[in-house]
């Protein structure tokens, strides 16, 4: 009886362990209970439009013929997106070595040796044997190592992908700023141009008695301020094309830059981007993935409470038989198993479980505050986009005014009325600095496209 209720209590305790273990080969999932995760998920998983913009290949947003060729040579040759893919390299060699470790190990480590005791004979003997240990995956450390493995591999695929958008975007938005660069240097010069004849005719105009020399004055000093603004731009578009030739992998030099600034989002998608996108944005699902590394590493520390099975065998050839050397030798074969359990470590391993149960919580948050990041900048840029054309729009309406109001003060002062020549002084400036503000506009709608595009992980 007694016998029998032993037998009992260690069916009990073996059931007890096995029931325990089944939950260390449970598959990351997001956890179910958290309303955030959940509002997650139902956008993860709704069904979305291969035709909207973050699965829109970057040929089809970057249009422009010149640019295109500027983002296949970034993307052939930046560094950055190149170490990006040896870190999917690395990562998939180690999930290779993850995936290795069920299968048993083999070792061939043949020995010899000799000795000779008060000038006796000399007893050569050698042993000639292969060891095959295996280690059986019985509480589910191998399985969290390599689903760990796999996590990192989408990870670094996640990072890749990151790396590629930036480049694009990066390129693109330095094209658009050289080429507003270009527009204001080339509105600059044909403005000071009409400067420096509004001086001369002011200056001859003076000397015939019709001008006096403070409206000279401030002519001619408005056309310095301009002339002084033009080495300031031709600096700065060296700084951008220097910039670009470190996107592209190149030494500085000048790039070709077109000049079409007809550059829009799709028709299709100006009606806004949903927020359901943000679930292929590649830092999100690298924090997901890094959540999910998180949980594994949780179920490898629970692992390491239960115990360790290996089985061995090792078999050979040798001479030496115990105590006696035998020529020819024979052959031979031993099998073993080993089962260690933690006995003394039990506080470590709680400590270490207790650290991993924090990393989880910790990896929880930061995949929280990256949709959030990511939702903000997709508003963000929606936001400036919209505001954006809305203001060139009157930007625009107010150039047509301006220019209206130079030609009719113009016809003024030819008919001698009042009107005096500061006033068209005036009037020009006031162009000129919407000139300049319409094209600050264009640019910071374009780069607000860019971002984005940027923002919801397109560049596949």
């Amino acid at each position: 009886m007694k016998r029998t209720s032993i037998k009992q209590a260690a069916l009990i305790a073996m059931m007890a362990v096995t029931l325990g273990s089944c939950n260390l080969y449970k598959k990351y999932e997001l956890p179910a209970d958290n309303t955030f995760v959940a509002d997650f998920k139902k956008s993860a998983e709704a069904e979305v439009d291969t035709t909207s913009l973050p699965y829109l290949g970057w040929e089809e947003v970057f249009t422009d013929p010149k640019l295109q060729n500027l983002i296949r040579l970034g993307l052939a040759n930046n560094n950055d997106l190149d170490n990006a893919r040896l870190n999917i390299d690395i990562a998939k060699a180690q999930l290779r070595g993850a995936k290795l470790s069920y299968f048993p190990s083999l070792a061939l480590t043949p020995n010899g040796g000799s000795a000779s005791y008060g000038g006796s004979h000399m007893n050569w003997t050698y042993t000639i044997p292969a060891a095959l240990s295996w280690e059986v995956d019985a509480f589910g450390r191998l399985t969290n190592a390599k689903r760990t493995a796999q996590v990192a591999v989408e990870q670094m695929q996640a990072y890749e992908q990151a790396a590629r958008s930036q480049i694009i975007c990066g390129i693109a938005s330095t094209y658009y700023t050289i080429m507003l660069l270009n527009q204001q240097l080339d509105l600059t010069k044909r403005t000071s141009e009409i400067w420096k004849d509004q001086v001369e005719s002011m200056e001859l105009m003076k000397q015939a008695g019709r001008m006096n020399e403070a409206a000279v004055v401030q002519s001619r000093a408005n056309y310095y301020s301009i002339m002084g603004s033009i080495p300031e731009l031709e600096n700065s578009i060296k700084q951008a094309h220097n910039a670009l030739s470190v996107l592209l992998g190149a030494y500085p030099q000048e790039w070709e830059i077109g000049n079409d600034m007809n550059f829009d989002l799709p028709a299709s998608l100006k009606s806004g981007v949903p927020m359901t996108y943000l679930a292929v944005r590649p830092d999100v699902r690298a924090a997901e993935r890094s959540l999910a590394t998180a949980y594994y590493t949780t179920q490898s520390a629970r692992a390491a409470f239960y115990p360790s099975l290996t089985i061995s065998a090792q078999g050979g050839f040798t001479n030496l038989l115990g105590s006696i050397v035998s020529n020819p030798g024979k052959w031979f074969i031993q099998l073993a198993g080993q089962l260690t359990a933690p006995i003394f470590s039990r506080g470590r391993n709680i400590a270490n479980l207790e650290a991993s149960k924090a990393r989880q919580a910790q990896a929880m948050n930061t995949f929280e505050n990256t949709v959030l990041s990511a939702s903000s900048d997709v508003s963000n840029a929606l936001t400036a986009i919209r505001t954006n054309s809305e203001k060139r729009e009157y930007i625009l309406k107010q150039i047509d005014q301006l220019e209206k109001s130079v030609d009719y003060t113009q016809e003024l002062l030819m008919y001698n009325t009042s009107t005096t020549y500061l006033e068209l002084l005036t009037a020009r400036s006031s162009l000129l600095s919407a000139q300049l503000s319409s094209l600050a506009c264009w640019h910071s709608k374009v780069a607000a496209i860019i971002s984005l595009y940027q923002a919801v992980g397109g560049g596949r």
